[in-house]
């Protein structure tokens, strides 16, 4: 499978499976969720922390399990340059990182990862950028009544920026493919 067509793959699941947990589902389907949530995690903190030793960067891993998704962040009490070349320019390495953190829960526990890696606080910071983004784009909207096309982002942040739309009270829909794929915001 080539790394775009794992992406597509990966980004068509995210957009269609991002709903938590069924509240109505039995206890035990509950628990059985949980479980493999947190094996996810835990085989992706081992691949995680195995990569952090080989490459000599300093880093705590963190693993929370929220809203039917492992989250794991790796986080330094001091400014680490490694930790930030982990991230890269508009966080390229973050999203490759991420996705091979993903392959390699994959291959552990044949069960495929909604997993997201977060570094230094990159997607906290990123997620305020993008909501910021949506609010823009939902008042030029309002203001002039037509559609605004968004730059290109990955499925998680069109994610992020479709949720912050439908809040405006505005509609927003993907439009375009692979790395060209991005949001149009508009009035309908």
């Amino acid at each position: 499978m080539s790394a775009e067509s794992t992406e597509h793959a990966f980004s068509e699941e995210l957009e269609d499976q991002d709903a938590p947990v069924n509240p109505d589902a039995s206890p035990a389907a509950k628990a059985s969720a949980a479980s493999r949530l947190e094996e996810e995690g835990d085989v992706a903190a081992d691949y995680l922390e195995e990569l952090l030793d080989i490459a000599d960067i300093d880093g705590d891993i963190d693993i929370e399990v929220r809203n039917g998704r492992t989250y794991i962040s790796i986080v330094a009490e001091e400014e680490a340059e490694g930790l930030d070349g982990l991230v890269g320019e508009d966080g390229e390495v973050l999203e490759a990182l991420q996705e091979l953190t993903r392959l390699a829960v994959l291959s552990a526990t044949e069960n495929r990862s909604r997993l997201v890696l977060d570094i230094n606080g990159y997607r906290q910071e990123r997620t305020g950028h993008l909501q910021k983004i949506a609010e823009e784009a939902a008042a030029s909207v309002k203001e002039t009544g037509k559609s605004v096309a968004l730059e290109p982002m990955s499925a998680y942040e069109r994610k992020i920026v479709h949720d912050a739309v439908a809040d405006l009270g505005l509609v927003s829909e993907s439009e375009g493919e692979g790395a060209g794929r991005h949001i149009v915001v508009s009035a309908d």
